[in-house]
């Protein structure tokens, strides 16, 4: 049986921020965030162009189509267009942004990451963290060098060891999984302006509770908010269906990939 994708975004800059670096981008068939670096220079503009070249290298096929070493060649097509970028615009050299999206296959969801994006799972009420972070704190945990519990409070937690800056080998550096995937499957992924702040298993209690993909993106924005992020705070919350319940949607975009006034929306196949 075919799977889509039913999903709701959200993306806001936060209290503390005067710009959004954050990229969101769906269809019924992926979802996807990528965050600018840091706040470094051109954050933004490297957010913004992997998720316009990614989405513009998906709309002439199907994504469920595609086999792990093609997502894969799609994302490193995306990021090689940050090189040409910077070499045009030398103020924008040094740009980079993670990136994490899942992607449909018939009977699974394919995971694609880089950096300290994350993404989750809640399957029958039960929820997971689906990646590992590509972050220096996180190399600190696996070498136990600190206690799990210190990390969200670690004073280097914001220094990531991998994303897209492009470089012809950052797609190397490429996460690529598949999960077999389950009508009622509950996914999320999120920058860090979220999972920084709420703890992972409050974080999971709302994603479980909320009716609705609607209510989940809504409530981890407060939540996030509450626990006064000082980073963008961006959330994508999809549920799993049949494919013939999705309907036809438009390709959307949110964050800096989409302009303010006109929020989320873009349609590619026009």
């Amino acid at each position: 049986m075919q799977l889509s994708l039913v999903t709701a975004m959200r993306s806001v800059a936060g209290r503390y921020r005067s710009d959004n670096q954050d990229s969101l981008g769906c269809s019924t068939e992926y979802v996807f965030v990528a965050d600018g670096v840091g706040g470094h220079v051109g954050g933004d503009v490297a957010s913004w162009t992997i998720s316009h070249r990614l989405m513009a290298g998906l709309a002439p096929s199907t994504a469920r189509t595609l086999g792990n070493d093609e997502l894969r060649s799609l994302v490193a097509v995306a990021n090689a267009e940050l090189r040409l970028r910077s070499d045009r615009e030398p103020a924008l050299t040094g740009m980079s942004t993670t990136f994490t999206g899942i992607f449909c296959a018939d009977d699974a969801v394919r995971i694609v990451h880089i950096g300290d994006s994350r993404a989750y799972l809640v399957r029958h009420g039960h929820g997971r963290r689906m990646t590992r972070d590509d972050s220096l704190v996180q190399m600190l945990v696996d070498s136990g060098a600190i206690d799990d519990a210190d990390a969200p409070h670690h004073p280097q937690r914001n220094i990531i060891l991998r994303s897209l800056a492009g470089a012809h080998e950052d797609a190397d550096g490429l996460t690529v999984l598949s999960v077999p995937a389950q009508v009622g499957d509950r996914w999320l992924v999120c920058s860090d302006g979220l999972s920084d702040y709420v703890d992972e298993q409050e974080l999971l209690a709302i994603l479980a509770a909320a009716q609705t993909p609607e209510e989940a993106a809504d409530a981890l924005i407060e939540a996030a908010t509450a626990a006064d992020s000082h980073d963008n705070i961006s959330v994508a919350v999809s549920e799993v269906v049949p494919a013939d319940e999705t309907g036809a949607r438009p390709y959307r975009y949110l964050g800096a990939a989409a302009a303010p006034e006109k929020g989320a929306i873009a349609d590619l196949s026009t």
